[in-house]
């Protein structure tokens, strides 16, 4: 039988609210089923956010997951309200530009999202890629790991096309369009990367070098205006 995500979020929608009626804020797809691209390989990024959250409730949400299909894809993100009002708004950008509303609405966080925030997000994100790359050439050599790392910067080229852009890209494809060629060839990186099964040393070479570039490029340029 087929899978279709459509089917899961409402019986996922079902369960969450008869647990927790009344105290949820915003429920909503994040990830590949979110923008649009999932594969059969994908998990499903769901987000809940409540009114507030306890251990108890944690517990309750997990329990409530092993009882819906799937349960070993489903992954994501759940908060409670005000914790989330008080994020740290580097952050809340990526989360609100890359999070499909099913209940719900995150219009007043991105409210709080300035434009010196989006370049904070931009110079934190080089800053983690650049760590996780130099690292895992010297200690792990994990071609899976590498394959996070392209992930992670298509984050931050997703703030980099929006700083020059005024515009979000969810999908690759449209992406793609919005970056300089220096920025385009880390996202097409990426996409070969996600299509390919093996990576010889030669190639992890390879990659982890273009991505350390890249990655010292956007760290040096700081948090100056895009």
């Amino acid at each position: 039988m087929s899978f279709c995500i459509d089917t899961w979020v409402k019986d996922y929608q079902q369960a969450v609210q008869s647990r927790f009626d009344g105290r949820i804020w915003f429920i909503g797809l994040q990830g590949s089923y979110g923008r649009g691209e999932a594969t059969e390989q994908s998990d499903i990024d769901v987000v809940l956010i409540l009114d507030q959250v306890s251990a108890d409730d944690l517990q309750e949400y997990s329990a409530l997951l092993c009882t819906l299909p799937n349960r070993e894809k489903v992954c994501g993100f759940i908060s409670g309200k005000e914790e989330l009002i008080d994020w740290e708004p580097s952050d809340l950008f990526q989360f609100c530009y890359d999070t499909t509303p099913v209940v719900g609405s995150l219009t007043m966080l991105m409210q709080r999202i300035r434009r010196e925030d989006i370049r904070r997000a931009v110079h934190i994100g080089a800053c983690n890629v650049y760590h996780m790359c130099a690292h895992n050439l010297v200690h792990e050599k994990s071609a899976d790991i590498l394959r996070e790392l392209y992930k992670s910067a298509v984050f931050t080229l997703q703030a980099i096309a929006f700083l020059q852009s005024g515009v979000y890209e969810k999908q690759k494809a449209a992406l793609q369009s919005r970056l300089r060629p220096e920025d385009r060839c880390i996202l097409e990186a990426s996409m070969e990367l996600k299509e390919r099964k093996t990576i010889s040393n030669e190639d992890l070479s390879n990659y982890s070098a273009r991505l350390l570039e890249w990655a010292s490029k956007w760290i040096r340029q700081g948090k100056e205006d895009i």
